[in-house]
């Protein structure tokens, strides 16, 4: 009974474990086993979308997309606007505590293990 006290009294101070909370924090609140695709702010920030991300949402039609919140809307506009023609969940994810570079992730609802999901500068 006192070790459900203790771990009653942890999560009120601390807050609920997490699992892979790194992983979290940089993939804008998803695992890196979920990852389809990840943009960099840079990536996301140019005038174009990366057009490859239509045949991968067409590929794996139970995606959702996490935008950084701490990038403009006038650069996730035309993800929003393609989430939206596409019927694609998103989500703009604005945690203040944690900085990542990430500006876009393409995420699967399960694992799917995916090893290339970094754009290269000269694919974009």
């Amino acid at each position: 009974m006192a070790e459900n006290i203790d771990d009653y009294l942890e999560r009120g101070i601390y807050g609920v474990k997490e699992i892979k909370s790194d992983e979290r924090q940089m993939f804008l609140s998803t695992i890196r086993e979920r990852v389809i695709l990840a943009l960099t702010d840079g990536q996301v920030m140019k005038s174009t979308v990366y057009e490859p991300i239509k045949k991968l949402i067409k590929q794996y039609p139970d995606c959702q997309m996490l935008l950084d919140g701490d990038i403009s809307y006038s650069y996730l506009s035309k993800y929003v606007k393609l989430a939206n023609t596409l019927n694609v969940p998103f989500t703009i994810v604005d945690d203040v505590q944690n900085k990542t570079n990430i500006g876009l992730v393409l995420a699967s609802k399960n694992a799917i293990n995916r090893e290339d999901i970094y754009v290269s500068k000269d694919q974009f």
